[in-house]
């Protein structure tokens, strides 16, 4: 099977909270926006792996607190199908942060990273220490 599944289940509605995993000094993160997405009157913009994100940085360091970055989504607790029908689920919801064209900004990150996720961002393919 290749490619990018077409339809990617949402688990993260606009203002959850997400663990940032790189080494860019943000620690918490907050969804402010969902780019490119095309929704129904009155439904809640909402994100799944893969998908880049506007967020907001809550806790971190100094320098990056309440600033507005990019990111994208690379684990979420939602359980999600993969084309082969296996169910994958993860144990926090966690983003990278990028720049809008998808580089990351760290040079580590920490834990698992969805194929999804992987697949559809080469930069955070090759960031990623490992590939779930």
């Amino acid at each position: 099977m290749k490619g990018i599944a077409g339809r990617q289940t949402r688990g993260l509605p606009k203002g959850a909270y997400l663990d940032c995993i790189d080494n860019t000094g943000a620690r918490v993160v907050q969804i402010v926006e969902v780019p490119k997405y095309h929704g129904r009157l009155r439904r809640y913009p909402s994100a799944g792996i893969g998908d880049l994100l506007v967020v907001s940085v809550k806790k971190g360091t100094p320098e990056m607190r309440k600033q507005l970055v990019y990111a994208v989504i690379v684990r979420q607790r939602r359980p999600f199908r993969r084309s082969d029908g296996v169910m994958v689920q993860f144990e926090d919801n966690a983003v990278v942060i990028t720049t809008p064209t998808g580089e990351t900004k760290g040079t580590d990150i920490k834990g698992p990273v969805a194929r999804e996720a992987a697949e559809r961002w080469p930069r955070i393919a090759a960031t990623a220490s490992m590939i779930v």
